[in-house]
């Protein structure tokens, strides 16, 4: 047995038009897996980021719906499975951040995080994981976060959301190990993203701040993400459940960077 080896699986990745989704699937698709790729806002940026990883020379399929859209979901899943193939992997990385002080979101914003950053993962899992156990097994794989263990000034949903997911995680694991289905968790650090490049200038207090709490001293980079991904998606991982695997730089392991020389 080739124990990374992804060959004939079918992964579906949620969220992975761009950023840390795209390099998670990317990592897959380089270990062997046919990538289904799920956006949810625009038909053009998921028809771009099919593009972009056909021209990698990975088989990709894109297709559009709301992972917190349980008649959607369902209908996507059938439609997957008929055209492409049973889902062998699933990513649960779709999710969104507001950043507003608890004491000021609106239910409706406290709501929509919850609904997509936790709901979500249950609606797609609740969706997949039955063809998983019919077949014998499969892989579904969480996007967790730091904040799944620490809190921050101003993401308290996300917080809860995440720290939710951990232990839906773990929920998971203990109900469908024993259909030889692996549940694991991502919990990504502070990474290098489209998003965070305002924050990544020298200088700025922000970026100062993480260079000086991670031990590795770096920002993480997207494909850093994707060791971890082929890991808890191949057999390599198959007596490995309800774990979240933190990619931080050594975040979480100490209280802060430790002291040169």
């Amino acid at each position: 047995m080739k124990r990374f080896d992804l060959s004939g699986k079918r992964a579906l990745v949620t969220g992975a038009t761009h950023g840390l989704g795209m390099a998670m699937a990317e990592g897959l698709a380089e270990a062997g897996a046919t990538l289904i790729v799920n956006g949810h806002s625009s038909r053009q940026r998921l028809d771009a980021a099919v593009e972009h990883y056909r021209e990698q020379g990975f088989e990709a399929h894109g297709y559009l719906f709301d992972v917190t859209d349980p008649d959607a979901v369902e209908a996507a899943v059938a439609r997957i499975e008929a055209e492409v193939g049973p889902i062998d992997i699933l990513i649960n990385n779709a999710g969104i951040i507001k950043r507003i002080p608890l004491l000021e979101m609106s239910l409706a914003d406290w709501e929509a995080v919850i609904r997509t950053d936790l709901t979500g993962a249950f609606v797609m899992a609740r969706a997949v994981v039955p063809g998983m156990i019919r077949r014998g097994g499969g892989k579904v794989i969480n996007i967790c976060s730091m904040m799944s263990e620490l809190g921050r000034d101003s993401v308290g949903a996300y917080a809860a959301a995440k720290g939710g997911l951990k232990m839906l995680t773990r929920a998971m694991a203990t109900e469908w190990a024993r259909h030889n289905v692996q549940v694991n968790g991502i919990g990504p650090g502070y990474f290098a993203t489209e998003q965070t490049a305002p924050l990544r200038t020298p200088g700025h207090p922000f970026n100062d701040f993480i260079l000086s709490r991670t031990p590795a001293g770096r920002w993480g980079v997207p494909e850093d993400l994707k060791g971890a991904a082929i890991f808890l998606a191949s057999p390599a991982s198959d007596f490995v459940n309800g774990q979240v695997l933190y990619v931080d730089g050594g975040i979480l392991a100490t209280l802060g960077r430790p002291i040169e020389g």
